[in-house]
């Protein structure tokens, strides 16, 4: 059965998709042609994406105000979230006629491996980041599945005694075992399926999709390592 955009419903904190929820077919949005094949459906639109950045940049104002910001984007599905949160916040701040200095570090986990997400998580980044100590810090993040990533990165970071730390992340995904506790800013809260572009990766491949698609089974094949 066919789900419509009906089930699609806003929710606080974020966009819940349903688990029902089918996409759109791929034929009425562009993409690069290498990917033929390797896709399912466009499941949530570029333009979709950045309208909800918007809001969520403006409940960030709302919260920290306009006050100068750290900004902790993990690597590597997080860079094109973080750039596009990041300028909006800017944006909205100069409409504002507020001044908001921002400085953006990045950090990088290790935890997938086709579409399985494993035990071993490895940070990769500055190991010194006393630079946040009194400071209003914001994580950003993708993708939040389990939790884990973003327990460990939050412990990481309350070592350095920020003043505030909030965390943004654009996908949550309804996983088993799922994050009891839901990141402060979300985009979308999406069904459990294996997802790739808008910088989100299967093997490094699909990051330069604009739109979030699901990957086929094809792709998963074509793309193993």
């Amino acid at each position: 059965m066919t789900t419509s955009m009906a089930d699609v419903q806003r929710k606080e904190p974020g966009v819940v998709i349903k688990d029902g929820w089918s996409g759109y077919s791929l034929e009425l949005f562009n993409y690069p042609e290498h990917y033929q094949g390797d896709l399912e459906c466009v499941y949530i639109p570029h333009g979709v994406i950045m309208n909800r950045i918007e809001c969520l940049a403006r409940d960030i104002l709302e919260d920290i105000g306009h006050h100068d910001m750290m900004v902790l984007c993990v690597l590597k599905g997080g860079y094109k979230f973080c750039s596009d949160l990041v300028e909006s916040i800017k944006a909205q701040s100069r409409s504002a006629n507020r001044r908001l200095t921002t400085r953006v570090e990045f950090i990088r986990f290790k935890s997938y491996l086709n579409d399985q997400s494993t035990e071993d998580l490895h940070i990769i980044g500055p190991d010194d980041l006393s630079m946040l100590k009194g400071k209003n810090v914001l994580i950003v993040e993708a993708i939040v599945d389990t939790g884990k990533t973003m327990r460990a990165l939050l412990q990481h970071v309350e070592t350095f005694q920020p003043k505030m730390v909030k965390v943004a992340g654009l996908l949550v995904k309804r996983v088993p075992h799922g994050a009891a506790e839901l990141p402060d800013y979300v985009g979308f809260v999406i069904p459990n399926r294996f997802v790739v572009g808008y910088a989100l990766d299967y093997n490094e491949y699909f990051r330069d999709l604009n739109h979030i698609c699901v990957i086929s089974e094809t792709g998963k094949q074509k793309y193993k390592v």
